[in-house]
């Protein structure tokens, strides 16, 4: 890989994710050798997918370059890569350009979207867990309207406007509450021939509440807001099958549509080296202990959505979001500095800062510690805190000028079809 060997200890980074570059830059100015390794040269701010998808932001805006993250920092490397195993045995990772050994590695891969052993509904389904997902998104939304202008199959036409997003978490609601405002204030302009009303948004929850990890009046003011908007909220129906027209569930309910939207779950990104079964636990996260070492070894972590935390708050392991990968970054990166001090360690203390999800214009709801609100407030909280976290300040002043635009004019200007998609395992409605 052309890094040179220094007489600084090496720490490898696998994943330029939230966890991944909070660490980096914990470590940027110390006496140590950072090699960040991805599969992609650039960050993706994940909170934000769904508004690429549904074209209120151009993924530039959601995106930052690794290397510009970084750039400052002395003994800092990275190189674009996809790391196939991690060899315990040698201190050393195999990639697609190469191999690489390690003084400390650092597993921060992240989660991938879980089909739970479906592959029917993995083959004709759509994900948004990436800018690439996204984007196929966008397209596909834009090209079945363009499509149902063509047919004059009544039922074809409704399939190719109907949507099924399935998964009630924070990314299937605001992505639900995207939809529908695109379907109140753009598709009658857009598409002044087509009878945009037919349009129905599905978001199908397989238990009995939505935002099922925030508080119950979240759950329920989110619901209310969803049905004003004209969703079809369907709570306590779990989808089993779809063939790329239509939508099977554990009930009597069948649901006929071209786009069907996978975010019912994540798992982790597991690499080959550390994936023994001993190692893994649940949702494919590789157990850790409270200094984030990987079990059976003391210099191996792993941090971000991969790393399964158990504690008595947490028996399932600290929640795959950004907040707690932030945290583990920064808090291993005291404690590799307090192993190269041959200092004891720190264990790790999830400081829970509250959760939020905006369900489309003037409506949010928010879930802090002490104070839990809902509407025009909670949706001015949930701009600024995403504004906030987002890296660069170009990328803030794009989003927040594009959301600008977007309220006054009730408008979203990069509903492109830049590149066609047509999923090629998708039946023909």
């Amino acid at each position: 890989m052309n890094i040179p060997r220094m007489s600084f200890p090496r720490v490898v980074i696998i994943g330029g994710g939230f966890a991944g570059v909070a660490l980096a830059k914990k470590l940027s100015k110390q006496e140590v050798q950072v090699v960040l390794l991805d599969k992609n040269n650039y960050h993706t701010f994940q909170p934000l997918l769904y508004q690429v998808s549904t074209g209120g932001l151009e993924p530039d805006s959601i995106a930052y370059p690794i290397r510009k993250i970084l750039k400052d920092f002395p003994n800092f490397y990275f190189r674009l890569a996809n790391v196939e195993e991690i060899d315990t045995k040698k201190n050393k990772v195999r990639t697609n350009i190469g191999n690489l050994k390690f003084d400390y590695l650092v597993v921060a891969t992240g989660s991938k979207t879980n089909y739970f052993g479906n592959s029917e509904i993995e083959k004709h389904s759509m994900a948004m867990k990436t800018i690439p997902q996204s984007l196929n998104l966008r397209s596909l939304i834009l090209e079945n309207f363009e499509d149902a202008l063509l047919t004059s199959d009544l039922n074809e036409r409704n399939a190719l406007m109907n949507f099924v997003i399935v998964g009630g978490g924070p990314t299937g609601v605001e992505l639900a509450g995207a939809l529908a405002e695109i379907k109140k204030g753009i598709l009658p302009k857009d598409y002044p021939d087509l009878d945009t009303r037919l349009a129905q948004i599905h978001i199908v929850q397989s238990g009995d509440c939505i935002l099922k990890g925030m508080s119950a009046q979240a759950s329920q003011k989110a619901e209310d807001f969803l049905e004003k908007l004209g969703v079809n909220v369907w709570k306590n129906v779990r989808v089993t099958n779809y063939d790329g027209k239509t939508a099977t569930t554990n009930t009597d309910l069948t649901l006929e549509t071209a786009t069907l939207i996978w975010a019912a779950g994540v798992k982790g990104a597991t690499i080959k080296g550390v994936d023994a079964q001993e190692l893994v636990a649940n949702r494919n996260r590789i157990i850790v202990n409270e200094f984030n070492q990987i079990k059976g070894f003391e210099h191996i972590f792993a941090i971000g959505d991969i790393a399964c935390m158990v504690n008595e708050e947490h028996p399932h392991g600290l929640p795959m979001m950004a907040q707690p990968a932030i945290q583990q970054g920064e808090q291993l990166g005291d404690n590799l500095l307090r192993i190269l001090e041959e200092k004891p360690l720190k264990p790790f203390v999830y400081k829970d800062k509250g959760s939020m999800a905006t369900i489309g214009r003037n409506k949010a709801v928010v879930d802090l510690k002490k104070w839990k609100f809902q509407g025009v407030f909670a949706w001015y909280v949930w701009m600024y805190v995403h504004l906030f976290f987002l890296i660069g300040f170009r990328n803030r002043m794009v989003v927040f000028v594009n959301w600008v635009y977007n309220y006054v004019r009730f408008d979203r200007e990069a509903r492109l079809i830049i590149r066609p998609f047509k999923n090629k395992h998708k039946v023909e409605v």
